[in-house]
């Protein structure tokens, strides 16, 4: 598949408004808590259900997507997406507007976030997939990086578009709506322009199918080193992005500015972090032809730099470029962990190991965020310390893990995807037609 082909455009359009309406109601959440008067743990510890829901689906999603075809979870992933923030965004109206006491509304916000921790991960896993279905290992680890890139794009243009939707009419809670409203023209656009059809895969040694062969893969040694590192980076990026927020509106208020006036300051500093992320995966990655082995090694590192920056560099500045810097870890270290593990296994796993990647998200999302933000109210310096710490660990298990310290070997027998003389996947089959 090659990345200029529509349909790794339209994958890549799904991962970016995904990425883009996530992003951008983490960018209004603190204000909403404060505005309902809520405490700043709790605002963290009520979306913990999400991540929780979410890494209990990923692995079901993975399964599915083997069985029901990429195209068919795709389409639900995004379905349950706009659900998710169409309600979450009436939910957060009901409170402000005063229509509901604060903590029916706030109820209701939790549950509409219960709804994307179900479905959130049934699009970026089945999209993984699918280009792993279509490339081969030579190939797989810079597909795998454009299309984390998407996501890259998503927490720039999310953040940033997010001041403009906070209209007098709707306030806090727009953003939500014209999220919602764009993964449903996404959905159309899958549904009517994204191929589908069989694509040959090897079939698991065993016999057995695809959804079986791949169970217990957690802890197989083959990628149990790339998920504990997953989980070690992405954790402090929850715990990095939970925070910045509250920590936005904190520099703010001591130069005297109201809560709803530091929105756009918030975005700004997410915008700083994307951009770097994007510049790591758009301008570094593909010019510096860097490895599974090398992305995660750059990533571990660069990525603690950013947490020491953002204790000893005070004020807003010291928090953006914080940020910034500890986003250009994670563009390293996201496409080093999951096209490492996917180069790791054989064909008939793509679908499992993606699954299983995926739920390191929600995993990421369920206790660090919460930890974080205590952290953070009982000192400042406390969260970006321990993610310190943790990364130190991670960079520690890029070079004791014998899975993550030797260089993957891209051997022709392993190429598990489509030779040059099979056509297009466009003809009928287990997602159905175009």
């Amino acid at each position: 598949m090659s990345p200029k082909s529509p349909a790794f455009l339209i994958l890549f359009a799904v991962s970016l408004i995904a990425a883009a309406g996530n992003m951008g109601l983490q960018s209004v959440l603190p204000a909403i808590g404060r505005e309902f008067g809520l405490a700043d743990t709790l605002v963290a510890a009520a979306f913990a259900v999400s991540a929780l829901m979410w890494t209990l689906a990923s692995p079901v999603w993975a399964r599915l997507s083997d069985r029901l075809g990429r195209k068919r979870v795709i389409m639900i992933g995004l379905t349950g997406f706009a659900a998710s923030m169409g309600g979450f965004g009436l939910a957060a109206t009901s409170g402000l507007e005063g229509w509901l006491g604060v903590g029916v509304a706030f109820a209701l916000m939790a549950l509409a976030r219960t709804i994307y921790g179900v479905f959130g991960s049934a699009a970026p896993i089945a999209s993984q997939a699918y280009v792993a279905d279509r490339t081969g290992p030579a190939t797989r680890t810079q597909a795998m990086a454009l299309l984390a890139s998407a996501q890259g794009l998503g927490t720039v243009i999310g953040p940033v578009l997010a001041p403009f939707f906070v209209l007098p009419l709707i306030g806090l809670a727009g953003p939500m709506y014209a999220f919602s409203a764009v993964a449903l023209a996404v959905l159309v656009l899958v549904w009517r322009r994204l191929p589908s059809g069989e694509v040959v895969r090897i079939p698991s040694p065993s016999g057995a199918p695809d959804h079986v062969a791949g169970r217990g893969l957690w802890k197989d040694r083959r990628v149990r080193d790339f998920l504990i590192y997953g989980l070690l980076v992405t954790g402090t990026q929850a715990v990095n992005i939970s925070v910045l927020g509250f920590h936005v509106i904190d520099e703010m208020a001591r130069t005297g500015m109201a809560v709803a006036s530091a929105q756009p300051f918030i975005g700004l500093a997410m915008f700083a972090g994307a951009a770097g992320t994007l510049m790591v995966q758009w301008g570094l990655i593909p010019l510096l032809q860097l490895q599974p082995r090398a992305l995660m090694r750059w990533g571990a590192a660069i990525a603690l730099l950013g947490n020491l920056l953002s204790v000893v560099a005070p004020g807003y500045f010291g928090a953006v470029v914080g940020y910034a810097v500890i986003s250009m870890g994670i563009g390293f270290a996201r496409p080093g962990f999951t096209a490492g593990s996917s180069l790791a296994v054989g064909g008939h796993e793509q679908g499992a190991v993606a699954g299983l990647m995926m739920s390191v998200a929600g995993l990421s999302f369920l206790a660090p965020p919460v930890i974080g933000v205590a952290l953070y109210e009982l000192a400042t310096p406390a969260p970006f310390l321990a993610n310190a710490l943790l990364l130190a660990t991670a960079f520690a298990v890029c070079f004791t893990s014998p899975q993550l310290r030797h260089q993957l070997p891209l051997l022709a027998g392993r190429d598990e995807g489509p030779s040059p003389e099979t056509p297009p996947a466009s003809q009928p089959g287990p997602e159905g037609n175009r």
